[in-house]
């Protein structure tokens, strides 16, 4: 990240989770070079963190301290918890923290004083005990910024990342069995066109080339193995190509993801969440990154849970946060360049 670059935002996510061991690790890979953030969390948490014994966290007040102290220490916007967390043990009563430092995280990129978001993970069921009512980060953060404007604007989409692989999910966390009944021509459309928009604006690709996964074995079979593909894909896949974006598809997704079949496509649109989520972390367990399209901010997280069951024992990888970091940091500045250039 170039000098004068404001820094990224990262919340510290659930405290009783791996975030804070996993955020220390990241600083510790990323101090020399960057990409340059500050910590939107509990300046205690961090410090009680596994591995973070004799490391300095400095609490900062604005981004300008905080890309300053990088190299030296790691910087946090202390915003701190009601209560202490004991790692491995999520509580609701962490909720209402939890909740203030993603909205303050997006406060600061929406004003530009950040250049992105990227996000620790976070549980569900803590939340939904205290009264949260977004199903996950992407749904919330779609709400957070959902006055802002931004060219184009269709919601927020979701993209998984791994080494050459780009994917995106027309449906994400729902039953399987509701799958079929949610899937329409305009969804799948809406999300080819997001994945469409955001390849060309943040992966600087010229001309996308989008593949689309069918539904069902064999994408249906002509008909034989569920009318989906024939009735709801393929029309959405005409659809795509009557708006001037190369799409092709629908393909089985059982052959879709072969390396020589990745070479064909920049990314491909999956319909539910484990046709998309299973070749990911094939293809790159430890360095996936999720990253939200259609937002006015750019905002990553890494590709996987709180992982209650490891916390405090010092053996959380920090590699999907790291990847997370240095993705967001590329997006901002295709972002910038492209504002630049028009």
């Amino acid at each position: 990240m170039s000098a004068g670059t404001p820094p990224l935002a990262l919340t510290l996510g659930d405290p009783a989770g791996i975030g804070p061991e996993i955020v220390v690790k990241a600083w510790a890979a990323l101090r020399g070079r960057g990409p340059a953030f500050m910590v939107i969390g509990d300046h205690d948490a961090l410090a009680s963190a596994s591995g973070a014994a004799g490391m300095p966290i400095r609490r900062v007040l604005t981004p300008v301290e905080a890309a300053a102290a990088f190299a030296d220490a790691l910087p946090v916007l202390d915003l701190a918890l009601k209560s202490p967390v004991v790692a491995g043990q999520p509580t609701a009563a962490a909720a209402p923290a939890i909740v203030q430092w993603i909205e303050t995280a997006v406060g600061l990129a929406l004003s530009g004083a950040v250049c992105g978001v990227v996000t620790a993970p976070i549980a569900k069921a803590p939340l939904y005990a205290a009264g949260f009512k977004f199903p996950g980060h992407t749904e919330f953060l779609g709400e957070l910024t959902a006055a802002a404007p931004y060219e184009g604007r269709r919601g927020p989409v979701m993209m998984l990342t791994a080494q050459d692989l780009r994917v995106t999910l027309v449906t994400v966390h729902e039953p399987l069995a509701k799958v079929p009944s949610l899937l329409s021509i305009d969804r799948i459309v809406e999300t080819g066109r997001v994945t469409a928009q955001a390849l060309v604006r943040d992966f600087a690709v010229a001309a996308p080339r989008i593949a689309v996964a069918g539904l069902n074995p064999h994408a249906g079979e002509a008909g034989t193995i569920g009318r989906e593909d024939a009735e709801i894909v393929g029309p959405a896949v005409a659809a795509l190509r009557a708006l001037g974006i190369d799409a092709k598809g629908p393909y089985p997704s059982d052959s879709l993801f072969p390396a020589e079949k990745r070479a064909r496509y920049d990314a491909v649109v999956c319909m539910y969440h484990d046709q998309a989520l299973i070749p990911v972390k094939m293809l790159d367990f430890w360095g996936g990154v999720n990253v939200t399209l259609g937002l006015p901010i750019v905002r990553t997280s890494p590709d996987h849970g709180t992982g209650f069951d490891i916390a405090g024992r010092g053996v959380a990888r920090p590699d999907s946060l790291v990847a997370a970091l240095r993705m967001a940091a590329a997006i901002a500045a295709a972002r910038a360049q492209t504002a630049r250039t028009g």
